[in-house]
C-alpha cells in the first residue's frame, strides 16, 4: 500500500496528524488558503480605496466611486472563498505558476461575472485594469501576511498564553502560604512557598504580555522597489505617499513602515517571533521544573480514567503532558529562530528567501500553541502533595543556619558580645550533617543570645521560616 495515494491525503506534519484539533483554529489565519483569502481582501479593498479616496472621491480617473452594492459583491469575494474557490485558485496557479497573479485572475473571473450576480449593469464588469494597480506582488503578501499574523496571534495563540497566565495566577494565590524546601544548585535551601514560586512565571510572562501590547505589524504599499515609481507616472496629480499611509493604517490596520525595498523588511515579525520564542523559553523552564516537583513529590497528578501510563508499568502515571510542552516549546522555538533570523536580510532590493520562508510561520506558533495546550492539560492535573512537602521541609532543619548565623551578626553589631565566626560555626554544626529539631535548639542555646532573639530562633521551623513569601504573589 502507497500511503501517498490515499485519499484524502494523509497529513505528513503532526500539526494536521495527530494534533489537528489541537492546532485547527490556526488554519482560518495561516494556512496557504487563508494567506490567499487575506490576499484577495487586499486587492479588493485597495480597488475601492483608489476608487472613492479617502473622502468619498476617487483617486484615478475614469474611476467612478462604487455603489454600495458593488462594495459588498467586491467584499463577497474573499469572504466566500472556500473549497471550491481553493481548487480554482489552484487552477489558476497552475498556469500562472505565481501564487498572487493567480489571486488576481481568480478576482478578473469574479468582475467578469459581476453583473449575473448583481441583477444589473456594473462598472465592475470593465475594471480589471484597477486590480493589483500599481503594485508588486510584495504590496499585496506583506499585508497579507501582516493581518494574517496579527489576527492569529490575537485570536489563537494570545487566548491561550492568558489563560494560562490567569491558571498560575491562580495556582499561586491559592499556594501562597504553602511552605515548601527551596533547593538552589538541587541542594536544601531557605524555604519558601509554592504560590511564590509560581508567581515568579506569572510576572515574568506578564513582561512578555506587555512587550506583545507595543507590538507593531509594519505594512508597505509602495510599488516594485518602494519608490513609488509606477504610481507616479500613471496619476501624478495624487500624492502616494499619503495614500500608502492611510490605506495602510486606517484600511488594513496596521503601523505603516514609509521606507522599504521591494519588500517591507520583516523587522517587525523578527520581534515577535523574538517575543513568542522568549515566552516559549519561560514556559519551558516552567514545564521542566513542574516535572521535577512531580518526581520529588512536591505534586501529585491525578490519574486519567483508562489512560494507560506505562505498557509494562502498571503503577506508573506519568507527566506526560509536561514533557510534551516541553519537546514542542523546543520545536516552536528552533521555527522562530530562524525565522526571525532569515527575514531580516534581503539581496539588495529583494530575493526570494522569505517567500517559502514566511509559510512555516504557521507550524512556528501552532507548535507553541500545542505546547500551551499541553501544558494547561497539566497544570490542571496536579495537585500540591502536603504530606511529602511538610515531610521534606521536616528532614531539613539544617537550612535554618542561615538565619541562626545572620541573627548572630546582628547581635555582634549590636555589641552583643561571643558572636565571633558566625558562619564558620554554623557551619561546623549543619554541614554535611543530619541535623534534628534538638539539634538546632541545643545550639541555639549555647549561643549567648538575647532572649527575644533565641525565642524568636527556638521557635523558627524549616515550614514557618518562608520570610515574606506570600506577600510577594500580590506583585505578580
Amino acid at each position: 500500500m502507497n500511503l501517498s495515494q490515499i485519499t484524502p491525503a494523509i497529513a505528513l506534519s503532526p500539526l494536521d496528524g495527530r494534533y489537528r484539533s489541537q492546532t485547527a483554529p490556526l488554519v482560518d489565519f495561516l494556512s496557504e488558503p487563508a494567506l490567499n483569502r487575506e490576499r484577495m481582501r487586499v486587492e479588493v479593498e485597495w480597488m475601492i480605496f483608489l476608487a472613492e479616496g479617502n473622502n468619498g472621491s476617487s483617486l484615478i480617473p475614469g474611476v467612478e466611486p462604487f455603489a454600495d452594492d458593488e462594495k459588498a459583491y467586491l467584499r463577497s469575494i474573499p469572504e466566500d472563498f472556500g473549497a471550491e474557490g481553493i481548487a480554482e485558485h489552484a487552477r489558476f496557479e497552475a498556469v500562472t505558476h505565481h501564487d498572487v497573479k493567480a489571486v488576481e485572475y481568480y478576482i478578473d473571473a469574479r468582475l467578469d461575472a459581476a453583473e449575473a450576480a448583481l441583477g444589473h449593469e456594473t462598472s465592475l464588469s470593465h475594471l480589471k485594469s484597477l486590480v493589483h494597480f500599481a503594485c508588486t506582488s510584495e504590496d499585496i503578501n506583506n499585508l497579507s501576511y501582516a493581518r494574517c499574523i496579527k489576527n492569529g496571534v490575537a485570536q489563537v495563540w494570545r487566548p491561550l498564553f492568558e489563560k494560562l497566565v490567569a491558571t498560575l495566577d491562580e495556582q499561586a494565590h491559592a499556594f501562597a502560604e504553602l511552605p515548601m524546601l527551596s533547593l538552589t544548585h538541587g541542594q536544601p535551601a531557605t524555604p519558601t512557598t509554592l504560590g511564590k514560586e509560581l508567581a515568579v512565571y506569572v510576572y515574568r510572562l506578564r513582561r512578555q504580555l506587555a512587550h506583545l501590547d507595543s507590538q507593531e505589524y509594519l505594512g508597505k504599499i509602495n510599488g516594485a522597489t518602494g519608490t513609488y515609481g509606477a504610481h507616479t507616472v500613471a496619476v501624478p496629480s495624487v500624492d502616494w505617499i499619503a495614500t500608502s499611509r492611510t490605506f495602510v493604517t486606517e484600511r488594513m490596520g496596521l503601523d505603516w513602515n514609509p521606507l522599504t525595498t521591494q519588500i517591507e523588511s520583516h523587522d517587525w515579525q523578527a520581534e515577535l517571533y523574538s517575543t513568542i520564542a522568549h515566552a516559549n523559553r519561560i514556559l519551558h523552564n516552567l514545564a521542566v521544573d513542574v516535572w521535577m516537583y512531580i518526581s520529588r513529590g512536591v505534586f501529585a497528578q491525578v490519574p486519567v480514567k483508562g489512560a494507560t501510563g506505562s505498557s509494562t508499568m502498571p503503577h506508573k502515571v506519568n507527566p506526560i503532558r509536561f514533557e510534551n510542552a516541553e519537546a514542542n516549546f523546543e520545536l516552536s522555538c528552533a521555527l522562530l529562530d530562524s525565522l526571525s533570523a532569515t527575514l531580516v536580510e534581503s539581496r539588495w532590493q529583494r530575493d526570494l528567501t522569505d517567500s517559502t520562508t514566511q509559510r512555516n510561520v504557521g507550524s512556528a506558533i501552532g507548535y507553541s500553541v500545542l505546547a500551551l495546550n499541553n501544558l494547561l492539560g497539566g497544570l490542571g492535573s496536579i495537585h500540591p502533595n502536603t504530606t511529602a512537602i511538610a515531610e521534606e521541609l521536616d528532614s531539613n532543619w539544617e537550612v535554618l543556619g542561615e538565619p541562626i548565623q545572620t541573627a548572630m551578626r546582628a547581635a555582634a553589631l549590636a555589641g552583643i558580645p561571643g558572636m565571633d565566626n558566625p558562619y564558620e560555626r554554623v557551619k561546623e554544626l549543619m554541614r554535611g550533617h543530619s541535623i534534628s529539631h534538638d539539634d538546632v535548639e541545643k545550639f541555639i542555646a549555647t549561643l549567648g543570645l538575647p532572649d527575644d532573639m533565641a525565642a524568636t530562633l527556638s521557635n523558627l521551623t524549616p515550614a514557618t521560616y518562608t520570610g515574606v513569601a506570600s506577600r510577594l504573589v500580590d506583585f505578580d
